[in-house]
């Protein structure tokens, strides 16, 4: 229409008129709803779509124009099982058997297999700016039963093995951190090379531009999830080296990425730790200014470090060889004086913004070959970790000793099965530390004890539990529904982690790139 020659005149107000306004009110609302945080529902069964919520098919693999959908290289199946209620009429999971619970720990002092056994492992993510998300899932099968542990973007433990009879659902919410390591002031982190690679491409889920959730176990049921953005959240941070970080595969795995299993909404734990890290280095490399910008009275922050203190000699192989910042030389710290120095002066920093420091001893090592203990140097900075917080007079949590008696506990045969090398805990070992540190939260007195989840009970690391037979989270695979990798790095000496239808009848398709005009439905509130 040409409005300039087509004039229809209604209540003394023409129609190119009402047509303007009317586009510029979908505009306004369009960049309102831009402006607004994210609150996103989607639900993934084959049948009726619950109101409100955008249904993702199986074939949707991620794509940014979209916003959302499966990580590739898992065949997905959605099933429609009719009843009354859409919300629980359906599902998606996978069509691959469980992974066999023997191959769930490697044998003592191997690493895994060079092709992983089968597992019912999927990946969706969704496009989120970077902040604190409440994330709520809905599990369960009309008529069959289900089981599934749910991790967040890389690794994060958020419910463990959740399961339910045919006919019933669990609604459980959680919260996760999705993050940037760009500070307001314009400063970057200064990431390494298991973060990035050299033409800048992000290599570990926990810095790109999506929230992303990872279903597991003998027959995971995923009906629904919604992502809503809520920065009130209380904190939980943790600073520390690759003891602690968020392993990226198998099979590392830290106290640092399960600890959020232990934790009730709201509470969320953000962790920064970092591969091949230092007391030193943590501050220079714009880490825990990274934190001071989130950081809210009463959040909490964790610092563990000593494994890579102790190193006076040689290049950190987490950076390029011509990058020399990052030489042991330069970040080495005395236990009984900088290291001490450097602890408390974080203590005093998180303290004067409100936050509650704790200090925790680094976790022990073991030799791998025995699974005797590895006694030497690290002993001392453990010691001067808790002395750093007795004189700060802030909490402290003594993983070091805790984790000696884990060992002891295990005997030399078990303990071997949760450790990778002798330094740094595989998945079965961080789920123990985590435990550890749970306690140690309890014995502090801490208020965070207050957001323990019920199943918390009391744990002895003299006769540790579960034993490695006993401990059923899943064996990830290296490929089937991962992102990414390590990078280059791998496993060395100060250094953490390795290079990097009709009801009841399923739609079983392998993952395909979504449509662009799937939009995702998204409430703004």
């Amino acid at each position: 229409m040409n409005c300039a020659r087509h004039v229809v005149r209604f209540n003394s107000f023409s129609r190119c008129a009402r047509l303007a306004a009317a586009a510029w009110l979908l505009g306004a609302s369009l960049a309102l709803a831009a402006d607004a945080p994210p609150h996103f529902k989607f639900f993934f069964g084959a049948g009726a779509v619950p109101p409100g919520y955008t249904q993702v098919k199986p074939d949707m693999v991620y794509n940014k124009d979209i916003g959302y959908g499966f990580e590739p290289g898992v065949t997905l199946q959605a099933m429609d099982q009719g009843g009354a209620d859409p919300l629980h009429g359906g599902f998606v999971t996978t069509t691959v058997p469980a992974t066999p619970p023997a191959a769930n720990t490697p044998a003592p002092g191997t690493p895994p297999p060079a092709t992983p056994p089968p597992a019912n492992v999927f990946k969706f993510s969704a496009a989120v700016p970077e902040g604190i998300y409440k994330v709520t899932v809905t599990l369960g099968d009309l008529k069959g039963e289900s089981t599934t542990t749910v991790k967040a973007e890389d690794r994060r433990l958020e419910l463990e093995r959740l399961h339910t009879d045919p006919g019933k659902f669990e609604t459980r919410t959680f919260f996760v951190s999705v993050r940037r390591p760009m500070l307001p002031d314009g400063t970057k982190i200064k990431l390494d090379v298991q973060e990035i690679n050299a033409a800048g491409e992000n290599l570990k889920i926990n810095w790109d531009d999506k929230l992303t959730l990872q279903f597991s176990d003998a027959r995971p049921a995923l009906a629904a999830i919604e992502i809503e953005k809520a920065d009130t959240s209380p904190k939980v941070f943790i600073m520390g080296d690759s003891t602690v970080t968020d392993q990226a595969t198998e099979p590392y795995g830290t106290w640092g990425q399960m600890l959020g299993r232990w934790l009730k909404a709201p509470v969320v734990v953000v962790n920064y730790a970092e591969s091949g890290e230092t007391t030193k280095a943590f501050r220079a490399e714009h880490r825990f200014d990274k934190i001071l910008g989130e950081l809210k009275p009463g959040d909490y922050v964790f610092m563990q470090f000593g494994h890579n203190d102790l190193n006076k000699n040689g290049h950190n192989g987490i950076w390029p060889t011509d990058d020399h910042e990052g030489d042991w030389a330069n970040t080495f710290v005395d236990p009984n004086t900088d290291y001490k120095q450097l602890l408390k002066a974080y203590a005093a920093e998180v303290k004067q913004r409100g936050g509650i420091p704790v200090i925790v001893s680094p976790m022990t090592k073991i030799q791998i070959n025995t699974g005797a203990l590895n006694v030497g140097a690290l002993d001392e900075y453990a010691k001067a970790a808790l002395e750093a917080a007795q004189e700060a007079g802030i909490a402290s949590i003594d993983l070091h000793g805790m984790s000696v008696a884990i060992v002891n506990g295990l005997g030399p045969e078990l303990a071997r099965r949760a450790y990778v090398e002798g330094l740094h805990s595989n998945t079965y070992g961080g789920y123990l530390f985590s435990r550890a540190i749970v306690e140690g939260i309890k014995q502090d007195k801490l208020a965070l004890a207050q957001y323990l989840v019920d199943d918390a009970g009391p744990f002895d690391p003299a006769h540790p539990t579960p034993l490695p037979d006993d401990f059923k989270i899943p064996l990830e695979s290296r490929g089937g529904g991962a992102r990414g990798g390590r990078g280059a790095a791998g496993a060395g000496r100060g250094r953490g982690g390795p290079p990097a239808g009709a009801p009841g009848v399923p739609t079983a398709v392998p993952a395909t790139p979504a449509p662009a005009s799937a939009a995702p439905a998204a409430t703004t509130n």
